[in-house]
């Protein structure tokens, strides 16, 4: 025993008991190899004062295991973890073990934190049923980084007085009962238990709003949101409502503002001019910001426009921090969207000639519609000498872009051709004319003319991952894909929808997108790289088994429940499929042999159609990846261990399995060139039918005078348009500080993971 004493929860004082810490310290450690209690136990106690309480102690206990936490020394990650899941439960049921779920279900509903569907969807017994089904052992196998993100973003609480209400297993069983809830002709209890089982191992990951959302009364679930604004002010009035009331619902937004008019242009006729575009920007950057997506993270948006508008030169500097807030606006990020004449201007050293959309009929529609139509009256309308326009050398316009894209991380690359020539829809009827927060959606849009438009079209996209690390075969695919089709199926009606135009979109075209985390984890397994090509036969089998199963699984669900509505609006119904209209370049990398029955399948979904629009898209997945202990979707790790500072403090994350593989792993860093990863990146594009958020990456240090030269940067911008990547996300930069083992890595506060959350 000691001198010291402590203060309960109750108040009650009473002496430090040294013998409970180290059984409690003991049960954390227990089957974890190279551990020590005894180092926990005495960086511990050198916290303790007169007085401490019982719940800082249990707090001093966390950090002293999670300090740890190195790539030599992984499995401190699992004692800090457990000890966190003790004092997590603690907190929540006032003793270890949770309460009878039927029993704590209701109470929670009487709060107001649980819907009060669950009650009358389920019966006692079934809910008795289940809570015997819940292997509560399961909280014990999160690491420490997932813990935090658990409690920090994903438990059910009260974010004022910041009690909690509940632990992991019952998040995943309730989340899982909720989806299916509505199930009818398929065994319901056995499939709320499969999923439950798919989620709670880790082989399924579900995105932020579902796991924080499903199973309370907030019902809208839908990670990214697509509203386009039309060139009238009441479109750009509406657009920024809907942005208001989908920010506030957690969903990172995607703004299509390409219609809008450039400076000088004529309005009512002549009778005044327009003020251009910057301001309409800072009224949607207003909307964004405006709410703070439930005490989580404040909103984010990705604002879009073609290459080609007559602003450009001023809307490429927008994020620039030079300049002073007339002419900036920053906390929006941008999308700039190019085709294939743009770049020919670029490879043939020619000119770039700026129009406002509202001067060229025709133009803006065609650009996303049918490039050789773009291309005709692009031409003509160059030559058309009443039209006001501004012309640039190619060169000077894609140089302002690349070096503001490396600036500030945050300029995107959005290729609207290949979005619309390879695509799951018909870009005749719907095209593709924006992505969203991230660059992985891309979904047909119309613009609100007013905020209850019943001819226009919001686009959701509902988010969920494979964990690759997870799985052992890719046959195993094929269950776990009817799993997350059929589940997020079931959430589009479900959900609510704060839009009528959202409502009718998603109901019409039914549009999900399962994509993969771990991606690095399962390279490393198989001891290949990203960067020497070693990887493309490997990936072009996984995708193509991805995209297969999710199609088959629709398919499926076709069968049972009807074609989504849209279907008809889709290549798909017309018998096309990703592996007909692909870039061919990627031939070259991976030849084109398929090693499932496509013939088949495609005769299936001409018969009987497809349940979802979309399938599949590959998300940045920041916060879902340390839910699972993964490594962040598609991406390599920039170290074994990576510090994560975020609101929960700075959370140390270790590469999967590191212990086996510490030698296998590609890091970041030590990749020589972008040129593998980009050609990785585009053999997943060949199946994957919406997009990719893929990065690119440059250590100024290993160039002459410490700067990329723009050479490069354009001739990666080209690779990746000659492999058929529909976007380009983040622009990272390493500066040569950092520890390579021990990079840090700021978890952006609108990242996907903070809208588009996966």
């Amino acid at each position: 025993m000691s001198n010291l004493l402590v203060t309960k929860r109750n108040g009650r004082k009473e002496p430090l008991d040294l013998d409970k810490i180290h059984k409690v310290i003991t049960w954390a450690a227990e089957g974890l190899s190279n551990v020590s209690v005894s180092l926990i136990e005495m960086r511990a106690h050198l916290q303790f004062m007169d007085g401490v309480t019982t719940e800082d102690i249990h707090k001093t206990l966390i950090k002293s295991a999670a300090d740890l936490i190195s790539a030599e020394t992984p499995n401190y990650q699992y004692v800090a973890a457990r000890l966190a899941i003790f004092h997590l439960r603690k907190r929540a049921y006032k003793r270890f073990t949770p309460p009878r779920l039927y029993d704590h279900l209701k109470k929670m509903v009487k709060m107001g934190k649980y819907d009060e569907h669950l009650l009358l969807d389920y019966t006692e017994k079934e809910w008795d049923e289940l809570d015997a089904y819940i292997n509560h052992d399961r909280d014990l196998d999160f690491s420490y980084a997932a813990v935090e993100q658990l409690e920090g973003k994903y438990l059910v609480q009260s974010r004022v007085t910041g009690e909690l209400y509940e632990s992991p297993q019952f998040l995943y069983i309730l989340v899982s009962a909720a989806l299916h809830a509505r199930m009818k002709g398929v065994p319901r209890m056995s499939t709320v238990k499969r999923f439950y089982d798919a989620t709670s191992t880790f082989k399924l990951s579900l995105p932020t709003p579902i796991m924080s959302g499903v199973r309370t009364p907030t019902r809208q679930f839908s990670s990214c949101v697509l509203i386009e604004s039309g060139d009238s002010l009441d479109s750009i009035n509406a657009t920024a409502s809907g942005i208001v009331k989908y920010v506030s619902q957690r969903a990172g937004i995607g703004i299509g503002a390409g219609r809008i008019r450039a400076l000088g242009s004529e309005i009512r006729g002549g009778e005044a001019f327009h003020t251009g575009c910057i301001p309409f920007y800072k009224h949607f950057q207003t909307a964004v910001k405006c709410c703070s997506q439930g005490g989580v993270r404040g909103g984010a948006a990705t604002v879009f426009y073609p290459i080609w508008h007559r602003e450009v030169e001023s809307l490429l500097v927008l994020k620039n921090n030079r300049g002073v807030e007339d002419n900036r606006v920053r906390h929006l990020d941008y999308g700039v969207q190019l085709n294939r004449l743009m770049y020919q201007r670029l490879i043939d050293d020619g000119n770039i000639t700026l129009f406002s959309p509202s001067d060229v009929p025709g133009m803006y529609d065609a650009f996303f519609e049918d490039q050789d139509e773009f291309e005709r009256l692009y031409v003509k309308y160059e030559q058309d000498e009443s039209i006001q326009k501004h012309v640039v050398k190619a060169s000077d316009l894609f140089f302002t872009l690349m070096q503001e894209r490396a600036s500030t991380g945050r300029i995107y690359i959005h290729n609207v051709d290949h979005t619309n020539t390879h695509s799951p829809f018909d870009p005749a009827v719907a095209p593709v004319r924006q992505s969203n927060l991230c660059l992985e959606i891309a979904l047909p849009t119309k613009p609100l003319n007013h905020v209850d438009d019943p001819e226009g079209e919001v686009a959701l996209c509902t988010l969920s991952a494979f964990n690759l690390g997870a799985i052992e075969s890719l046959d195993e695919l094929e269950e776990l894909s009817l799993l997350i089709v059929r589940a997020l199926d079931y959430l589009l009606d479900y959900q609510d929808y704060p839009l009528p135009a959202a409502y009718r979109s998603t109901k019409y075209r039914r549009t999900l997108g399962v994509g993969v985390i771990n991606y690095a984890n399962y390279l490393a397994k198989h001891g290949l790289k990203y960067s020497d090509g070693s990887a493309n036969q490997l990936t072009h089998d996984l995708f193509e088994s991805i995209q297969y199963f999710l199609l088959k699984a629709s398919n499926q669900l076709a069968k049972e429940e009807g074609k989504c509505p849209g279907f008809h609006e889709t290549t798909y119904s017309q018998g096309v499929l990703p592996i007909d209209t692909y870039k061919k370049d990627i031939d070259a990398l991976v030849a084109p042999s398929y090693k499932r029955d496509w013939e088949s399948l495609r005769a299936d979904i001409v018969k009987h159609g497809l349940r979802n629009s979309t399938l599949s898209a590959l998300m940045p997945s920041e916060t879902s990846s340390q839910i699972s202990n993964a490594t962040n979707g598609i991406e390599p790790p920039r170290g074994l261990v990576s510090v994560k500072s975020s609101k929960e403090g700075n959370l140390k994350q270790v590469v999967p399995n590191i212990e086996q593989l510490k030698d296998s792993y590609e890091l970041l860093w030590e990749m020589p060139s972008n040129m593998g990863y980009l050609g990785l990146v585009g053999i997943m594009q060949k199946f994957v039918d919406q997009a990719i958020s893929a990065n690119t990456n440059y250590a100024p240090s290993r160039f002459e005078g410490g700067k990329v030269p723009m050479g490069l940067l354009l001739n990666d911008l080209l690779i990746a348009y000659k492999y058929g990547l529909k976007t380009l996300y983040y622009h990272n930069t390493y500066d040569g500080a950092k520890d390579d083992q021990e990079e840090v890595v700021e978890e952006s506060t609108d990242d996907c993971n903070g809208g588009c959350k996966i």
